[in-house]
């Protein structure tokens, strides 16, 4: 009888251990492998992602709470400025481009964002910008939106529908405006936190029935796109050194490393409790071959005895081990996809971010090869007692 004919027999003769003890195999690594992908791809989509600008200029405030303002459509704004800051950075020569926004307003918890239509000439990669699929761009003045993509789909809207935007950022029924804006158009998904806005003309945030008539000549940050970094370094001394009143957050990409930097505790917390699962796991393997053994005394000595050396016995239970973690692994990319795939779903929906959970990662290679490793070497401990095991005393028949 041949090393994996053993194997296969063990396995099928202790089923129920073998699927059990693969499961939990299959969940240690499952987890192991979601954990590491999701914070990789987190923190590189966030740090890397900018929306198709370099900087945002913004009321005085800390740099983070503006661009995840601006540019993540999440925090409140720190405050308005007037419009001759928006006029004043747009000339100047280190910019390319300079776009108002103002946010203030939400439809069924989705932001609304008043701009001008320059956003439809911003760039968010070389060939790449910010397009309308379906319909047309708002027009300026007009009471017309744009959807992003996600945003359209979540809130069932097509071109031609209307709709009554809603006072503040957090949805209240009770917070209806008079105003009905008309869908125009829905813009093709960017995989950005523009993908879960509704955009305006600047001209209905600023004049919207039941704001501060002040609102109407200000705006909520400036989303600036520059020349050369050397030009950032220049805007960056002018307003956030030598002067008060203004923040340049600049570069975005940095300011949401901060962010990262300061809950990386989270992250070792998240990795610690995934190593110990896969520890578990492992455990369990070592256990379920290891109870089995006075179970499998006489079918070792039998085999023994027709012939089988004992450090081909000491094999099989190794490599049983093993079987059993390559079954697990194998289910735990269901696990993994299961996990990530939440995952993506609820970081989309909250930040307009996007993961791929079938991107590849190191880790999906090494996890698999280093639980099945642990499981193996787990397998030793009952190897050598299978090794061990006294062919005479246990040929002797039980009564």
């Amino acid at each position: 009888m041949t090393l994996p004919l053993i194997v296969a027999k063990s396995l099928r003769q202790h089923l129920l251990s073998t699927v059990v003890t693969a499961a939990s195999i299959a969940l240690a690594g499952g987890l192991l492998m979601a954990v590491w992908v999701v914070k990789t791809q987190s923190n590189d989509a966030f740090t890397k992602q900018n929306a198709g600008f370099d900087a945002v200029l913004g009321a005085r405030s800390a740099k983070l709470q503006l661009v995840l303002n601006a540019i993540f459509h999440l925090e409140a704004s720190p405050g308005n400025l007037p419009w001759a800051d928006y006029e004043d950075i747009a000339k100047n020569p280190a910019v390319t481009l300079a776009l108002p926004i103002a946010v203030g307003d939400n439809y069924h918890g989705y932001r609304l964002v008043g701009t001008t239509t320059n956003l439809f000439s911003v760039e968010l990669a070389p060939g790449r910008k910010y397009r309308v699929a379906e319909g047309e761009p708002f027009l300026a003045g007009y009471m017309e939106a744009v959807l992003g993509s996600f945003t359209a789909q979540q809130l069932k809207l097509k071109v031609g529908d209307k709709f009554h935007p809603f006072h503040g950022l957090i949805f209240d029924e009770k917070q209806q405006h008079a105003e009905t804006y008309v869908v125009t158009g829905i813009m093709e998904p960017s995989n950005t936190p523009a993908d879960r806005v509704i955009w305006i003309p600047l001209e209905g945030i600023q004049n919207m029935k039941g704001h501060d008539a002040k609102s109407a000549a200000e705006i909520s940050a400036v989303l600036v796109k520059l020349k050369n970094p050397i030009a950032g370094r220049g805007l960056e001394l002018m307003y956030n050194k030598q002067g008060n009143r203004l923040t340049f957050a600049w570069p975005i990409a940095q300011v949401v490393a901060e962010l990262f930097g300061k809950i990386a505790w989270f992250d070792k917390v998240l990795e610690l409790v995934a190593w110990l699962v896969a520890a578990v796991a492992t455990g369990s393997v070592l256990a379920s071959i290891y109870n089995s053994m006075n179970e499998r005394r006489r079918d070792i000595a039998i085999l023994r005895a027709l012939g089988a050396r004992a450090h081909t016995i000491f094999l099989a239970v190794v490599l049983e081990c093993a079987a059993i973690a390559v079954l697990g692994m194998l289910a735990a990319f269901a696990v993994y996809l299961g996990i990530t795939g939440v995952a993506a779903h609820i970081i989309r929906t909250e930040t307009g971010v996007v993961l791929n959970a079938f991107a590849w990662h190191p880790i999906l290679a090494w996890a698999p090869a280093t639980m099945i490793g642990l499981s193996a070497l787990a397998g030793v401990i009952p190897a050598m007692k299978a090794y061990r095991t006294n062919v005479a005393e246990n040929l002797v028949p039980v009564s």
